[in-house]
C-alpha cells in the first residue's frame, strides 16, 4: 500500500524529534508530547492541518514570550544539524509554520528567525504572513535579503513574493502590481545558483497570469544578456506561450506560416476508458523551401461537471522543419485518476496546437472504468 505524503510525521519521527527537544527546552515532558500530538483527531488531519496541530503542540513547551522562542528553536535547529538531520526536509516545515502562527507580531525577532530558519527547511509559507501585514517593510527587507551570502536566503527573496505561489495565500496587490518585487529579480536574474534562478522565472510566470506586458517587457530588455538570463525568459515565458501569446511566440521565433500543414489526425481509441490512455497520431510538413521553427502542443477540453469544458494545453516539443519536411508523431494521454483532476464521463475534445493555433479538434468519449 502507497504511503500518503502526510505520514512523513510519524511516531519514529517524533519520537527522534522529541530527543532533540529534551536536550534544548527546558522541562520539557516527551510523554505529554507524544500523547498531545496523537490526540483522537489526529489521523483525520491532513498534512498542513498536522504542521499547524505540531506548531500548536510546540506552542505548549515553548515561552510565551516569542523572542525567547525564537532563541529555543536557533538551538534546536543547531541540534538537530550536529545530528546530520538532513537540511530542506519537508517534515520540520511546521517551523516556519509556528513562525507564522505566533511570531506575527513580532516583527524584528520573527524576521531574524525566518533568515535562520529558511536555511534549514524553507520559510517561503510564512513569509507571506508578513508580507500581507507589514507590506513594504517587509518587501523591503525581501530585498535586501536578495543579496545575502546563503543562496537558501536568496531564494526565499523570490519564491517567497511570487505572487501566485502554489500552495500558499496569494499576494493579491502583488497580482495588480508586482512592481515592487522587480528589484528582487533584478538582483537575482545572474544569481550563481539555478535553483535561485528557477525561482526568478517562477515569479515572472506568475507576474505573466496578471501583466502579460510586465514580462514581455523584461525579456526583451533582458534578451541575449547571457545563457542564464535566456533560460529563466524561456521559463518564465511557459504560460504565455500555452496561451498563444503572439507576442511571446514571435520572440521566440514561433511564427504563423500558411506552410505548415498537418495530416493523417487520427485517435486511435474514440473510447476511453477511466484509467487508460487516449491514443492519438498526426502529421507534420513544411510545404516550404525555408526552414521553420515549429512549437508543437495538444489541446485536451475536458469535461466538467456544469456541461463546459475547460482547455489544459500539452507541449509535445519545439523543433525547427527543415525545407519540405515531413515528421510524424504518437502521443498518448493519460487518464488515470489523479488527486488534482477529476475526471468526468462523456464528451471530451483533443485539438491540434501548431505555433499556437490551434488546426485541427476532434471529439471522443470518456466512459468508466468496466473492472
Amino acid at each position: 500500500m502507497s504511503k500518503l505524503l502526510k505520514d512523513i510525521y510519524s511516531i519514529d519521527f517524533f519520537n527522534h524529534f522529541s530527543i532533540t527537544l529534551e536536550e534544548v527546552v527546558p522541562a520539557f515532558d516527551k510523554e505529554k508530547f507524544i500523547e498531545n500530538i496523537f490526540d483522537k483527531n489526529w489521523e483525520s488531519k491532513e498534512l498542513k492541518e498536522r504542521m499547524r496541530h505540531t506548531s500548536e503542540v510546540l506552542n505548549l513547551f515553548f515561552p510565551s514570550n516569542f523572542s525567547e522562542t525564537a532563541t529555543l528553536i536557533k538551538k534546536i535547529i543547531e541540534a538537530l544539524r550536529q545530528k546530520n538531520v538532513k537540511e530542506g526536509a519537508l517534515e520540520f516545515m511546521f517551523l516556519p509554520d509556528y513562525i507564522e502562527t505566533y511570531g506575527i507580531n513580532d516583527y524584528d525577532s520573527a524576521v531574524s528567525l525566518i533568515e535562520f530558519v529558511t536555511q534549514f527547511t524553507s520559510c517561503e509559507f510564512a513569509v507571506r504572513q508578513f508580507i500581507v501585514k507589514y507590506g513594504d517593510k517587509m518587501l523591503k527587507q525581501m530585498q535586501e535579503r536578495s543579496t545575502h551570502n546563503s543562496p537558501h536566503v536568496r531564494r526565499l527573496a523570490s519564491e517567497g513574493s511570487r505572487p501566485r505561489l502554489p500552495w500558499a495565500i496569494a499576494l493579491p496587490p502583488l497580482k495588480d502590481n508586482p512592481t515592487p518585487i522587480l528589484p528582487i529579480l533584478e538582483n537575482l536574474k545572474n544569481d550563481p545558483s539555478e535553483y535561485v534562478r528557477r525561482s526568478v522565472a517562477n515569479s515572472l510566470n506568475d507576474i505573466s497570469k496578471d501583466n502579460p506586458d510586465i514580462l514581455i517587457s523584461i525579456a526583451k530588455k533582458w534578451r541575449g544578456q547571457n545563457k542564464a538570463t535566456n533560460t529563466i525568459i524561456k521559463h518564465a515565458a511557459r504560460t504565455l506561450l500555452k496561451q498563444g501569446n503572439l507576442v511571446i511566440l514571435n520572440y521566440f521565433g514561433f511564427m504563423e506560416h500558411t506552410a505548415i500543414l498537418t495530416e493523417n489526425f487520427n485517435l486511435h481509441n474514440q473510447i476511453v476508458e477511466v484509467g487508460s490512455d487516449l491514443e492519438f497520431s498526426f502529421s507534420i510538413h513544411n510545404n516550404n523551401n525555408n526552414p521553420i521553427a515549429v512549437r508543437l502542443e495538444y489541446g485536451i477540453y475536458y469535461l466538467r461537471n456544469n456541461g463546459q469544458h475547460s482547455k489544459k494545453v500539452f507541449k509535445i516539443s519545439e523543433r525547427q522543419l527543415n525545407p519540405l519536411q515531413k515528421i510524424d508523431i504518437s502521443r498518448k494521454q493519460s487518464f488515470k485518476i489523479i488527486s488534482t483532476r477529476r475526471f468526468y464521463i462523456g464528451h471530451h475534445k483533443i485539438s491540434l496546437i501548431i505555433n499556437g493555433k490551434e488546426k485541427q479538434i476532434k471529439n471522443f468519449e470518456l466512459i468508466a472504468n468496466k473492472n
